[in-house]
C-alpha cells in the first residue's frame, strides 16, 4: 500500500531477515516493523460547564471530527442528521454501504475502514460497522447529536449528546479483535489529512517507542503541518509513574478524570447489615434474599495448582453448590462474574484490592467491595449456618471535586521529560454515551443485553471530550493553529488540588478541561513546523531519522535556528528535570505570546514558585495594541537544597483586565520516574 498524502511511504509484507536488507537500500530513508496499538477504553459536558444552551458559533456545522477508532453504528438517534445541510465545501473524502453498515448521513460525512495488513480475526467485519461499541461511543461523546432519555437500563438517565452536535463526523475505522496495526494508522491519517478533517481524535496507544518510529507521532505531525489537532488518549497503565503514551509535543495527550457522579451499589447481608460496593449494575434483585456461599466452599474439586475456587476461577465451581446463590470470591484479575455465571450463580461479591474510583458493567449482579468491608462478609458467612445476601441495582452519588482516576497514565515521559504530559484531564470515568447494538453490554456473548447507550471508564472516554472541546474552539477560531487551539484549552483549563492527586501535574497536566473559558484565552502560546523541528534538533534527533518523521528529504538541524532555553518550545507549561542527587536546580525558559483578546491589554506576572525556588520573570508586565501581536519574556527558576525524588509545582499566571492565562510550572528530579 502506497501513502499518498503524508510523503514517500509503502507497506510491503516482509520475511524478518529481509527488513534489514531493504533497509540498505539505496533510496529508503528508514523501516519500522508493523505493530499494534490498543484502545484506550451524560452530565460530563454540563459538568464541564459546556451546556446545551451554551454559547454557539454558526461555523459549527463546518467542523470535521474524525474518529480512528472500531467504526460506527450510524443508524443510532446519536447520529441523526436532523436539520442538517450538506457537507462543507472543503470535505473531500467519501462513504459507502457495506454489509450491516447502512451508509452515512449529514452527519457522518465520511467512513472508511482499513486493514492492510489482513490480521483481522474471523469475527471482524470488513466494513466501518462497529461490533464493539468503542468507536461509536468516543464518536458520540465528541459530536454526537442530542438525544433525550438515554440510558443504561434506567441508570444514568438523561440527554446525551457531544460537545457540538452540529459538528461533522468523519470514521476511519483502524481497531479489529487483534488491535490497531501501524499501517493501518498511517493509511488512516493519510487519508484523513487528505479529506479535509479538522480534528482528529484517537482513543488508543501502545508504548513510547522513539518518535521517528511511532506511527501515531508521525501521523500527527503530518496532520499537524496542515493545521489539524491532533487529540489522543494517555493510557491506562496507572497509577504507576511514566507509563504516558502519545507523548509527542504535538499530539493533545489527554488523562481520564472523575466527574461530580459515581456508581455505588448497596449490599445488604442477611444480619441487616448494609455494605456499600461500587459497580455499574443493571439487574434488579427479584427476592428479598439469596442464599450466599463462599467462593472457596463452592469448588468442584479442580485439581490445579493455578486455579482456585476461593477466587472464583472459571471451571472451579461447582453448579450445584452454587446455582441460584450469590457467590462470595477473591479478585485475582477479574473474570468472576463470568465464572459465577457459568456454573449458574445469581451474583457475586468480590474482595478486590484495587482501587474503588472506577465502577464496570458485569454479566451478572455484582458489587466489589474493598479488603476492609469485604471482612464484614467473611465474618458473617462464618456466623450462621445459612447466609443470605441481595444486591442492589446501582445509585448515583455526587462527588465534591473531581480527581484523577487511578487507571489513567501518569507522567512524566521518558522521551521527553523537560515537555509536560499529560497535557489535561477531561472526565474519562463511569461515561454515557451511545453504544452499538450490535454487540452486548459487556461484550461477552452470553450476555443478554443490549443498550443504545453504555456506561464505560478508561481515558479512551476523557480523549473524545477534548476532542470536541478543540472542535468547540476551532468553531470560533477557524484559523488558529493546532498549538494555539490547544494552549487556549491548556491555559484555561481548572486547577486540580485534590489530595487523591499526589503526583500533581503528572497526574491531571495543566489541570481539567473547562471549554466555555478556552474561546476566549486572552493569550495564547503559538508553535509550527519548525518550532517542532527546532525542539526535535535540541532533543538531538540525527538527520536520517528528522527526515523519517517529517516527511522531508531537505529537513536538517543545520537548517534551522537553535531552539532557546531548557525544554526548546514555546510550550504552555515549563517543566525542568534535573538529575538525582544534585542539589541546585537551574533551569530558563524563553517563551512567546500571542494577543488573541482585547486590542489594548496589559498583563502583569504573578508566580506561585514551587516550594523552594525562585521564579523570576522578564519583562514582568506585557503590554498590546492591537490583536495578534506578540511578546517575548523568559522565565528563570532557580533553587537550593533540593529532596530525593522531588516533585515540585508552580504556576505562572498572566492576569489582564479580563483574563488570567495559567501556565504550570515543574521542577523534578530523574528519581521521580522510578
Amino acid at each position: 500500500h502506497t501513502y499518498l498524502h503524508l510523503y514517500n511511504r509503502v507497506h510491503i509484507h516482509l520475511d524478518l531477515p529481509l527488513h534489514w536488507d531493504f533497509a540498505e537500500k539505496e533510496g529508503v530513508v528508514s523501516v519500522f516493523l508493523n505493530s499494534y496499538r490498543k484502545l484506550h477504553t451524560t452530565r460530563s459536558w454540563d459538568f464541564l460547564g459546556l451546556k446545551n444552551s451554551a454559547k454557539r458559533s454558526n461555523m459549527e456545522s463546518d467542523i470535521i471530527v474524525a474518529l480512528m477508532d472500531t467504526g460506527v453504528q450510524p443508524d443510532l438517534e446519536s447520529f441523526n442528521d436532523k436539520g442538517f445541510g450538506p457537507p462543507p465545501p472543503k470535505w473531500k473524502g467519501s462513504c459507502h454501504k457495506f454489509p450491516n453498515f447502512t451508509g452515512c448521513n449529514n452527519k457522518i460525512i465520511g467512513a472508511k475502514y482499513f486493514h492492510l495488513s489482513d490480521d483481522i480475526g474471523p469475527e471482524d467485519q470488513p466494513s466501518p460497522i462497529d461490533i464493539d461499541g468503542h468507536g461509536t461511543h468516543t464518536a458520540s461523546t465528541a459530536a454526537g447529536s442530542l438525544v433525550r432519555g438515554a440510558s443504561l437500563y434506567g441508570l444514568a438517565s438523561g440527554t446525551a449528546r457531544g460537545a457540538v452536535p452540529r459538528a461533522r463526523l468523519a470514521i476511519y475505522k483502524v481497531c479489529w479483535s487483534l488491535g490497531c496495526s501501524s499501517v493501518d494508522l498511517l493509511a488512516a491519517y493519510d487519508e484523513a489529512i487528505a479529506d479535509g478533517v479538522d480534528i482528529i481524535s484517537a482513543s488508543l496507544g501502545g508504548p513510547s517507542y522513539e518518535l521517528f518510529n511511532d506511527p501515531i507521532a508521525i501521523g500527527t505531525f503530518h496532520a499537524m503541518k496542515k493545521g489539524i489537532l491532533s487529540v489522543c488518549s494517555a493510557g491506562n497503565d496507572g497509577p504507576t509513574l511514566s507509563t504516558i503514551t502519545n507523548v509527542a509535543p504535538w499530539i493533545f495527550t489527554v488523562a481520564a478524570s472523575t466527574s461530580e457522579r459515581q456508581f455505588k451499589t448497596l449490599v445488604r447481608l442477611g444480619n441487616g447489615r448494609k455494605l456499600e460496593g461500587v459497580s455499574v449494575n443493571t439487574f434488579s434483585p427479584s427476592k428479598k434474599n439469596y442464599p450466599l456461599i463462599n467462593g472457596a466452599k463452592a469448588g468442584n474439586g479442580t485439581r490445579n495448582p493455578y486455579l482456585f475456587p476461593s477466587y472464583c476461577d472459571f471451571g472451579t465451581l461447582d453448579p450445584k453448590k452454587v446455582k441460584g446463590k450469590i457467590v462470595y470470591c477473591i479478585d485475582d484479575g477479574g473474570g468472576q462474574d463470568m465464572s459465577v455465571a457459568a456454573a449458574k450463580g445469581f451474583g457475586t461479591i468480590i474482595n478486590s484490592a484495587s482501587y474503588e474510583d472506577t465502577a464496570f458493567t458485569f454479566m451478572i449482579s455484582t458489587a466489589i467491595l474493598n479488603n476492609v468491608t469485604s471482612k464484614q462478609v467473611t465474618n458473617y458467612i462464618k456466623s450462621t449456618r445459612s447466609p443470605k445476601a441481595v444486591i442492589y441495582k446501582s445509585h448515583t452519588i455526587n462527588v465534591t471535586k473531581a480527581f484523577v482516576a487511578s487507571f489513567s497514565s501518569r507522567g512524566p515521559s521518558w522521551l521527553s521529560p523537560n515537555i509536560l504530559k499529560p497535557d489535561i484531564a477531561a472526565p474519562g470515568v463511569d461515561i454515557l454515551a451511545a453504544f452499538s447494538t450490535l454487540t452486548t453490554v459487556t461484550g461477552n456473548i452470553e450476555d443478554k443485553r443490549i443498550s443504545k447507550f453504555n456506561i464505560i471508564s478508561g481515558t479512551s472516554m476523557s480523549c473524545p471530550h477534548v476532542s470536541g472541546a478543540a472542535a468547540y474552539v476551532k468553531s470560533f477560531h477557524p484559523t488558529w493553529s493546532p498549538a494555539a487551539i490547544k494552549s487556549a484549552l491548556m491555559t484555561t483549563a481548572r486547577a486540580m488540588r485534590n489530595k487523591a492527586n499526589r503526583n500533581k501535574e503528572f497526574d491531571y497536566g495543566a489541570g481539567l478541561l473547562d471549554p466555555i473559558r478556552a474561546i476566549n484565552p486572552g493569550l495564547i502560546y503559538d508553535a509550527d513546523e519548525i518550532s517542532y523541528i527546532q525542539f526535535l534538533c535540541k532533543e538531538g534527533i540525527n538527520v536520517t531519522n528528522l527526515r523519517h518523521l517529517t516527511g522531508s528529504k531537505w529537513a536538517n538541524c543545520s537548517a534551522v535556528p537553535r531552539a532557546r532555553g531548557s525544554d526548546g518550545l514555546n510550550y504552555p507549561a515549563m517543566q525542568l528535570q534535573m538529575p538525582d542527587g544534585q542539589d541546585h536546580a537551574s533551569g530558563l525558559f524563553w517563551r512567546t505570546v500571542t494577543n488573541v483578546g482585547p486590542p489594548k491589554a496589559v498583563y502583569k506576572a504573578r508566580v506561585w514558585a514551587p516550594q523552594g525556588m525562585k521564579v523570576n520573570v522578564r519583562p514582568n508586565t506585557l503590554s498590546f495594541t492591537r490583536v495578534g501581536q506578540k511578546s517575548s519574556f523568559k522565565v528563570m527558576v532557580s533553587g537550593t537544597g533540593l529532596g530525593k525524588r522531588v516533585l515540585l509545582g508552580g504556576y505562572l499566571v498572566w492576569d489582564g483586565a479580563h483574563h488570567s492565562v495559567r501556565s504550570p510550572i515543574i521542577v523534578f528530579q530523574n528519581g521521580f520516574m522510578g
